[in-house]
């Protein structure tokens, strides 16, 4: 899966795209803009320009032609991964070469003029729990003798989430109500949350679609990844805790989940994929159909994991936003294709621009928890700003980032784009 296109000294005549710290032309995500006074249309990013695909399609294979004219990438991911993979060959090949400069640059637009729109219709989003240190830093919070439910390591554990409330990075936070209920209060009342939390996550967007009733081999479980991006599933956690016995979450996280604008494909990923994490010594080995020699090898991600926190004051004094978090991908228990795997595994149909989230994705050490509910233990411990400000849960005015970066040796590091939100008060 490694080509050309991966070449750490490839050189693009994009102005600036060579140093850019997300978009160089080994990356080349797709994703779905509307430059200024003009409508939603497919686009890659190459450096601080978005290229309109509709405009070199003529330049492009024939059999994106089509799917290159909606406003959605869902067309674009339904087709076979060798139309994709052509894609970016061909693009790879107009921004190397200096003699396709005049053809292109028409259609090449300052992404400061350009707004960016959500990259699917989502028919359906899970979202997955396969983070193992979260799930023991959770566990242990109320469970402290078995932070573990005895399924975890033998199951990728998911729910399924509300695909409505899923909006692009940027997307005003505002404030959720819902019940709540103390330990010591006699009954819940109704009310804004007041334990609102991020989770580091990240999202795979899914190609192609399999029937109702038929599985997907874990052999073949990355040829329906088509590509990943950053996911933040804002959760209130004091509504968590009072609603989710016995059937799991809902209200505290179906208010809004933030996902960044830029996919970054299966393709472009090839070179940052590594070996899964062995199983401590004792674990269960996964299910036969779990299980697959090559998923071991390279079934794992390289991709270095970031939170920053900026409150509003932090923003007013010009002050840069506080590293809260530092995480990696290689932390998931179970990898992308056995989620996808077990997802289908009872029949269930996936298509082309569902959204599977990983759940939080938290290190194995202090500083590299991916949710405030594990920083502050519970607000036992809050987090002190540089303006002295102290944090337990987020406060309205409070900004939050995620950012991510696939780095491996040997390769040209590749970036995700920001995933973003600010808390509005509740109305």
């Amino acid at each position: 899966m490694i080509d050309h296109t991966h070449d750490p000294v490839a050189r693009s005549w994009v102005p600036g795209a060579d140093t850019h710290a997300d978009f160089p032309v080994q990356n080349l995500p797709l994703g779905v803009f509307s430059p200024a006074g003009g409508t939603s249309r497919i686009g890659t990013a190459i450096g601080d320009w978005f290229i309109d695909l509709a405009g070199v399609t003529p330049l492009l294979p024939a059999t994106v032609h089509g799917a290159l004219t909606q406003p959605v990438l869902n067309p674009l991911f339904a087709l076979p991964g060798e139309a994709r993979v052509a894609l970016r060959h061909a693009l790879f090949a107009l921004l190397t070469d200096e003699a396709q400069r005049l053809a292109v640059e028409p259609h090449l637009h300052p992404a400061d003029a350009c707004m960016m729109h959500l990259p699917f219709h989502i028919g359906d989003y899970t979202d997955f729990y396969v983070g193992i240190h979260h799930a023991t830093n959770i566990g242990s919070l109320f469970r402290p003798d078995n932070p573990l439910l005895p399924n975890y390591k033998h199951v990728p554990i998911g729910y399924h989430g509300r695909a409505s409330s899923v909006r692009l990075s940027g997307t005003p936070l505002v404030r959720p109500k819902g019940q709540i209920k103390g330990t010591s209060d006699p009954a819940p009342r109704y009310a804004p949350t007041e334990r609102l939390d991020f989770e580091l996550e990240m999202g795979a967007w899914m190609a192609g679609s399999n029937a109702l009733a038929d599985s997907v081999p874990i052999a073949q479980a990355w040829d329906r990844i088509g590509g990943l991006c950053l996911l933040n599933d804002w959760s209130a956690r004091d509504v968590q805790a009072w609603e989710y016995q016995p059937l799991g979450p809902f209200l505290a996280k179906n208010f809004l989940t933030s996902v960044s604008p830029w996919v970054v494909t299966a393709e472009a990923l090839a070179p940052f994929r590594v070996a899964q994490p062995a199983r401590s010594e004792g674990d269960p080995e996964p299910l036969a159909y779990l299980d697959d020699p090559a998923d071991r090898q390279a079934g794992a991600l390289a991709i270095a994991l970031e939170v920053r926190l900026a409150s509003r004051a932090m923003r007013q004094a010009g002050q840069e936003p506080m590293l809260l978090s530092q995480s990696h991908a290689t932390a998931m228990y179970w990898t992308l294709a056995q989620m996808v795997t077990h997802h289908a595994s009872n029949g269930c149909n996936l298509a082309s621009g569902d959204l599977l989230g990983t759940g939080t994705i938290s290190g194995p050490i202090s500083g590299s928890e991916g949710s405030l509910m594990e920083i502050t233990r519970n607000g036992a411990q809050p987090v002190t700003l540089p303006t002295g400000e102290r944090r337990t849960f987020l406060e309205d005015g409070d900004a939050l980032t995620l950012i991510a970066r696939a780095e491996r040796e040997g390769f040209r590091s590749i970036g995700f784009g920001a995933c973003t939100g600010v808390v509005e008060p509740a109305r």
